[in-house]
């Protein structure tokens, strides 16, 4: 069994190190730095305090974005799937955020 292909990523100048195929490499950094530059701003606002609340603010206006590109509406469509995807990674890279602070 070969080992995971892993990448760093560095959000609101913390790294994380993300589970990733070789060929998504190029798309994960992109995501990374867009996240980052979302994050920054909602956090240069002022109104915003705390990194887990600036994510959930940040996932919100992406997935506003993202609904808004695939056409608006509340009925489900194949991009819900890949909001639903992100949402999962967002989970879970907030878990481990946690257990970061914690440990």
């Amino acid at each position: 069994m070969s080992q995971p292909n892993t990448v760093t990523v560095k959000i609101l100048d913390k790294e994380y190190q993300v589970a990733c195929p070789p060929e998504q490499e190029a798309e994960l950094g992109t995501s990374a730095r867009y996240l980052d530059k979302q994050m920054r701003t909602i956090r240069d606002t002022g109104k915003v305090i705390g990194v887990e609340r600036i994510a959930v603010m940040a996932a919100l206006n992406i997935s506003y974005e993202l609904l808004q590109a695939a056409g608006g509406g509340g009925e489900e469509r194949p991009a819900d799937e890949a909001v639903k995807r992100l949402s999962r990674k967002l989970d879970e890279a907030l878990y481990d955020l946690r257990q970061l602070e914690i440990g």
